[in-house]
């Protein structure tokens, strides 16, 4: 194997470990701000206890979120790239005792990034799924809101003909 065929490998491997390093910062920084938007959520109700309080800071989070998911999505697209040229090296690679060697390198790499791919996707995933969650619930909060400032006049009302009535019965 050629010395510049060798150096090729390496900088594939040094680009993967620096795109598996980044991804890694930015998958934690991902999830923390999935489990911050969720646990937000509960404490500012608690904190407040009004119906009316904002369930969503949803502009700000949101586009934080997609901005995020976007950029993970790209650097995962890149270490796909990444691997693909690194097995296409290992495949054109003349020298069969480093083959192996090669191959249980790029394996690890594959496996890395399998491992990311399926944390980004769980993660997101549930942060969807709160989202959606907190979504009926202040759509719920507003009906259980609106129906409490409704029936209150109706109770008020029913609670004067009560009187009423057990006046006009004595």
């Amino acid at each position: 194997m050629a010395a510049g065929s060798s150096n090729y490998w390496e900088d594939l491997r040094k680009q993967a470990r620096q795109l598996e390093n980044e991804l890694d910062l930015k998958l934690v920084s991902f999830s923390k701000l999935c489990t911050s938007y969720s646990s937000g959520r509960d404490g500012r109700r608690d904190r407040y206890s009004s119906d009316t309080t904002p369930l969503l800071n949803g502009s700000s989070q949101d586009r934080m979120f997609e901005t995020m998911a976007v950029e993970i999505e790209q650097l995962l697209g890149k270490l796909t790239g990444i691997n693909d040229k690194m097995a296409e090296y290992t495949n054109s690679a003349g020298v069969p005792s480093l083959n192996a060697a090669l191959m249980h390198t790029l394996q690890r790499h594959r496996d890395i990034l399998q491992d990311y791919t399926h944390e980004f996707h769980k993660t997101k995933a549930n942060f969807l799924a709160i989202r959606e969650r907190e979504n009926l619930l202040g759509s719920v909060r507003k009906d259980i809101e609106s129906y409490k400032s409704g029936s209150g006049v109706n109770n008020r009302r029913t609670e004067l003909f009560l009187k009423e009535h057990e006046h006009l019965r004595k």
